[in-house]
């Protein structure tokens, strides 16, 4: 494992010059989904609307004062499981997230290691827990469409289909007729990590900083990168 900007393991190294398809995470991987339209926000506002609707008493005290919106989505669905109410709250996250494209942040290196990786033929995905709809939005802003396109699998109505559960990366390698043993997947959380282990696939850890590395480490991640260059340089030859 490293965590070296600059560096990789020989283990990833040969990893990643070999699989013939990967699959991204979509925000951390590919971009900063929230880099100008703040999570916590979105979170406060998720919170406020079930208050005004009297139905805060879904949300244990925790979860009131959390600031990130996906766990305040599964908490009312763990209530409310398949309810109109989850339906029209993950609706709601779904605009907030399309708003959240407008302000996005590039992942350093991301977009030409994207266009790399599809220019001498590997086939690209996105498995995310994020809506594909923002998903394809912003991959539209960024000229990156071709790339991916079909081949985004983003949240759906079933929300225990999230990952750590292995639902989108199964749907990817059956769409893609991929074979595990042939597939890379690049992402920057645990749940990640467990869904790619579930399905079989190889597993990359994209961690911007110490705290995301250790949560990685600690999930059994056996390499992990603090940046996209050096992966990048392992396509091109740079070493």
């Amino acid at each position: 494992m490293t965590s070296d900007a600059t560096q990789l393991t020989e283990g990833a190294r040969k990893l990643i010059e070999s699989v013939r398809f990967v699959l991204f995470d979509f925000d951390g991987p590919i971009c900063r989904l929230f880099a100008g339209h703040a999570a916590p926000l979105v979170a406060r506002k998720q919170v406020r609307w079930l208050e005004e609707r009297g139905l805060h008493g879904l949300l244990a005290n925790g979860v009131r004062e959390e600031p990130d919106p996906y766990v305040v989505l599964r908490a009312v669905d763990r209530r409310r499981p398949g309810s109109d109410l989850v339906a029209e709250l993950g609706e709601r996250l779904t605009r907030e997230e399309l708003t959240a494209v407008e302000t996005a942040r590039p992942t350093a290196y991301a977009d030409v290691l994207i266009r790399t990786w599809s220019a001498v033929g590997v086939r690209l995905g996105v498995a995310t827990n994020n809506s594909p709809r923002a998903v394809s939005r912003y991959l539209g802003t960024r000229g990156l469409t071709g790339c991916f396109a079909p081949h985004i699998y983003g949240r759906t109505e079933d929300l225990r289909r999230l990952k750590p559960d292995p639902y989108c990366v199964q749907r990817a390698l059956g769409a893609m007729g991929a074979a595990p043993h042939e597939v890379l997947m690049i992402g920057d959380a645990p749940s990640d990590f467990h869904a790619a282990r579930a399905a079989g696939v190889h597993f990359l850890g994209y961690a911007r900083n110490p705290r995301k590395e250790g949560l990685l480490r600690e999930a059994g991640a056996r390499h992990t990168v603090a940046s996209l260059l050096p992966v990048l340089r392992s396509l091109t030859g740079g070493g």
